[in-house]
């Protein structure tokens, strides 16, 4: 392969969380730390990326970010009950009544 190829290949490549972060963290703590800003797409594209590229090579994280993901649908599919109309009347008149005091 060419110098020239070989430096393309390179630059093009996503670079993995590094092993040792600023903080003293693993690259598996600082992942498993990030984990619910993955989830969220609260990442920027680039921290997105190098997550992505560790999840891939790293079992333990993936299995992790799995489980994780699972409960966030689980908890997200429970919660989609209504609260019954009268409940939600009596909560908003009493919203309305504590908004009034505080007028």
């Amino acid at each position: 392969m060419s110098d020239s190829l070989r430096s393309d290949t390179a630059s093009s490549a996503i670079t993995p969380i590094p092993h040792e972060t600023p903080h003293g963290e693993s690259e598996c703590e600082h992942a498993r730390t990030h984990l619910y800003e993955y989830l969220d797409s609260e990442m920027t594209p680039e921290d997105e990326q190098r997550m992505r590229a560790h999840v891939a090579h790293c079992a333990p994280c993936l299995s992790e970010l799995s489980v994780e993901e699972l409960v966030k649908r689980l908890v997200k599919r429970s919660c989609a009950e209504r609260a019954p109309a009268g409940l939600r009347l009596r909560i908003h008149e009493q919203l309305t009544v504590i908004a009034a005091k505080g007028a």
